[in-house]
């Protein structure tokens, strides 16, 4: 029986460029790979490339004043709330400096005690001691100060309250800060919300204009088009978007299914295997200590071939092991399981308990996922993995 299930490589790269061949570049990268490490390529292998370098490659970048000029024009300029945004440098940073650059007032409510990807303005043990309740009470700054007072983030040593507002006092901008976590307390304060959640932006977006607010955006309908010359997202506008210097960001790639079909085919017609491929962005796992949950790009993979649609059809096998198959052992054991396995049918499995504790998500997320945590966001050089095995299973030679 063959010993080794799924192997993933990160595969480097030369640098990407704005209007670099991503697709021929990442085939040919790994096509020398394949010579060096001595890989024999498989049937449904897959390959990998992060959205980073396939945004670089597009050019799909944006300003500043480019941004502020959208958010101008569809909000009116004036109050403008700015609901739920992410506590961080690289991704909302200086997207906050955009839309105050936008605008001549920004009425900036936080979600307590953390933002939706778990960065924490303070930790639920001090909210229980002071008493507040987080999903019912509106805090004002002088609020907050007065019960928690001035909280570093444990990793980055920053106060974010302090970074916001100063970023928005510095483009000219009033800023009035709220904590919260009941989008529709906008209401009273500004007909203008940009709600910068990322997962639950459709349900803050029904709240608000259920609410009765007049202009209400998420981040998605930001940049949704070009302006001035830019690049844009049709479909996510500015999520996904991560700062590139102190005056732009790079927007979440486009056209990202196209570029993962063409990688397929120049590696399938080279190889003559099926070769899958995709793009990814973060993955989508929690940090049990730090408590963030990686997830900030509104999907794992915008883009992917056809053959990673779905999600596992697997049996579980302690299960089997445990229950179905208690009184075996050793190689009568291997058998009943084998064909316990080769038995299984392309039916779903879902409600079946020897499918229960397998894991109930697309394929694409959970590939994804194993790419961010091999690539990492470093200094590795290795936009590009390479995984064989993925769709193995205890039978396979």
């Amino acid at each position: 029986m063959r010993t080794i299930g799924t192997v993933a490589r990160g595969v480097r790269c030369p640098i990407i460029r704005e209007g670099d061949d991503i697709a021929k570049i990442t085939a040919d990268s790994v096509m020398e790979a394949w010579k060096e490490a001595n890989i024999t390529p498989h049937d449904r292998d897959v390959v990998a490339v992060t959205e980073s370098v396939v945004a670089r490659a597009q050019g799909n970048y944006a300003t500043v004043d480019q941004i502020a000029k959208d958010v101008r024009e569809k909000t009116g300029g004036n109050t403008v709330g700015i609901a739920f945004p992410i506590l961080s440098r690289n991704r909302f940073s200086i997207l906050l400096k955009a839309m105050a650059r936008g605008c001549k007032k920004i009425v900036l409510l936080l979600s307590y005690p953390s933002d939706e990807v778990g960065n924490h303005l303070v930790d639920w043990d001090r909210v229980d001691a002071a008493g507040v309740n987080p999903y019912s009470d509106l805090l004002t700054l002088k609020d907050f100060r007065d019960k928690f007072g001035h909280i570093l983030h444990p990793f980055t040593g920053i106060d974010y309250i302090d970074f916001y507002a100063d970023i928005i006092k510095g483009e000219g901008c009033e800023v009035e800060i709220l904590f919260g976590n009941n989008v529709r307390v906008l209401k009273d304060y500004t007909d203008a919300v940009i709600t910068c959640d990322i997962h639950t932006r459709a349900r803050s977006k029904r709240l608000l204009k259920e609410a009765g607010v007049k202009t209400v955006l998420g981040m998605d309908d930001i940049l949704n088009s070009p302006v001035d010359g830019s690049g844009c997202n049709e479909k996510y506008g500015l999520l996904g978007s991560n700062k590139a210097t102190e005056d732009r960001v790079k927007l979440f790639p486009r056209d990202c299914t196209a570029v993962a079909e063409r990688i397929s085919k120049l590696l399938s017609d080279a190889s003559g295997k099926r070769i899958e491929a995709m793009i990814y962005g973060d993955g989508a796992f929690k940090d049990p200590v730090g408590k963030i949950w990686e997830l900030a790009d509104p999907v794992v993979s915008p883009g992917y071939t056809k053959g990673l649609e779905g999600t596992p059809n697997e049996l579980k096998l302690k299960y089997l092991a445990d229950n179905d198959f208690a009184n075996l052992n050793g190689e009568e054991l291997r058998h009943a399981i084998e064909d316990k396995i080769k038995a299984k049918t392309s039916e779903s499995l879902v409600g079946n308990m020897v499918s229960e504790g397998t894991t109930p998500r697309q394929l694409t997320d959970l590939i994804g996922s194993l790419c961010d945590l091999t690539s990492g966001s470093g200094d590795k050089g290795t936009p590009v993995v390479y995984i064989q095995g993925y769709f193995d299973n205890y039978t396979n030679e």
